[in-house]
C-alpha cells in the first residue's frame, strides 16, 4: 500500500467520523432536550427550535416551548461544548507533556477552581459581589499561575510541569478540605461535593454564549499550532530543529488549555475522564495528526458528554446523578479497552 493511499484512507476515515459524530450529536441533543420530568416528543423539540430560528411557524404549547428554549436546549449545548473543550485540552496536553495519562486537570486547574468556589460558598468572600463561577475561575487561574511559576514558565520541560501540577493540586485540594472541614456545615459540604462531581443544572444561555467564544478561539489557536503539536510528539529537540519556538508555543498552548478548563470548571464543576479517554479513542480511529485530531476530538467529546448527561438524568427516577460519576463509570471500561487493544497491537 502506497503512502498516498494510506493518507487517502485516513482522510476518508476522518471525514466519515465527522459526519457520523455530527449526526449522533444532533440526535443526542434533541434527545437531551426531550428528556426530563416533562417528556417532550422529538418532533416538538425540532419544531420549537426551527420556530425560534425563523425556519417554521408551527403551533406549540407555550409551556413546552419555554422549557425547550429557555431551559433544556441551553443546557444541552453547554454540555456539548464542555465535552468538546475537555477533549481538545486532553489531546493537546497529552502531546505537550508526552504523557498518555495527561488530561485537562493535570495542571491543578480543577483543584484551584474548587478552592475558589469553596471560598465563595462557605467563607463568603466577595460579600455577594463575587459569584460561584467567578470565584472558581479566579481560583483556577491562580493555580495555573502557580504552576507556571513553579515550572519556570514551562522551561523546565514536561516532567517539571507535571510535578508542578501535582504540587498545585495537592496544595489547593488541601485548602479546600481545610475550609470545608473547619467552616462548612453539613448542607454546605453536600452542595460542594455535588458541585465537585459536576453538574449542568444551573447553566443557561449566558454560559453558552461565553463558552462557545472560548472554545472557538481555543480550538482555532490549537489548530493553528497543529504542525508544532505534531513536532512535539517527537520531543522538544525535534520541534526546535524544525524551527519551532518551543518555549513560546508551549506557554501559549498551556495558557489556552488552562483558560478552557478554568471556564468549564467554573460553570459546571470537575468532570473527569472525558479529556483522558476521548483523545485516545480518536487517535486509534484516525491517527495522531493534530490537524484532524483536534476537530474530531471536539465532536466526539461533545457526543460523549451529551450522552453521559442523558444517562445521568435517566438512570434514576426524579433524581440526577452528578455527571462526573457517569463519565467515570463509562470512561474506565472504555479506557481499559483502549489499553487492551494497544497491548495487542504491540
Amino acid at each position: 500500500m502506497t503512502k498516498t493511499s494510506m493518507i487517502s484512507k485516513k482522510t476518508i476515515g476522518f471525514e466519515l467520523l465527522l459526519v457520523i459524530s455530527f449526526v449522533i450529536l444532533a440526535f443526542a441533543i434533541a434527545m437531551a432536550v426531550g428528556i426530563g420530568e416533562m417528556r417532550i416528543p422529538l418532533r416538538t423539540v425540532a419544531l420549537s427550535i426551527t420556530n425560534h430560528m425563523g425556519l417554521s411557524n408551527a403551533e406549540i404549547g407555550r409551556i413546552q416551548d419555554s422549557v425547550i428554549w429557555n431551559l433544556r436546549l441551553s443546557r444541552a449545548l453547554v454540555t456539548a461544548l464542555c465535552g468538546a473543550g475537555l477533549a481538545i485540552c486532553g489531546a493537546v496536553l497529552q502531546t505537550l507533556l508526552r504523557n498518555s495519562l495527561a488530561e485537562p486537570y493535570v495542571l491543578g486547574v480543577s483543584a484551584g477552581a474548587s478552592t475558589g468556589a469553596v471560598a465563595v460558598i462557605i467563607l463568603g468572600i466577595g460579600a455577594g459581589a463575587v459569584s460561584l463561577s467567578m470565584g472558581a475561575f479566579a481560583g483556577a487561574m491562580t493555580a495555573f499561575v502557580f504552576v507556571a511559576v513553579l515550572s519556570n514558565s514551562g522551561r523546565g520541560g514536561p516532567d517539571r510541569t507535571i510535578l508542578a501540577g501535582v504540587a498545585a493540586a495537592q496544595l489547593f485540594n488541601a485548602l479546600t478540605a481545610y475550609i470545608v472541614t473547619t467552616s462548612g456545615n453539613a448542607q454546605q459540604a453536600r452542595d460542594i461535593m455535588f458541585w465537585l462531581l459536576g453538574s449542568f443544572g444551573g447553566v443557561r444561555w449566558p454560559e453558552f454564549q461565553l463558552l462557545i467564544v472560548i472554545i472557538i478561539i481555543g480550538l482555532s489557536i490549537c489548530i493553528w499550532h497543529s504542525q508544532a503539536l505534531d513536532a512535539f510528539t517527537f520531543g522538544d529537540d525535534a520541534a526546535a530543529s524544525m524551527g519551532i519556538a518551543v518555549e513560546r508555543v508551549r506557554i501559549i498552548l498551556f495558557a489556552v488549555t488552562a483558560l478552557i478548563t478554568a471556564t468549564i470548571v467554573s460553570m459546571v464543576g470537575s468532570i473527569g475522564f472525558v479529556g483522558l479517554v476521548v483523545p485516545h479513542a480518536v487517535r486509534f480511529l484516525i491517527g495522531p495528526g493534530h490537524i484532524r485530531l483536534l476537530p474530531a476530538c471536539a465532536l466526539v467529546g461533545a457526543v460523549f458528554m451529551v450522552l453521559a448527561d442523558i444517562v445521568s438524568r435517566s438512570v434514576m427516577a426524579q433524581q440526577t446523578l452528578p455527571i462526573g460519576i457517569v463519565t467515570a463509570l463509562v470512561g474506565v471500561p472504555c479506557f481499559s479497552l483502549i489499553l487492551y487493544r494497544a497491548r495487542q497491537a504491540v
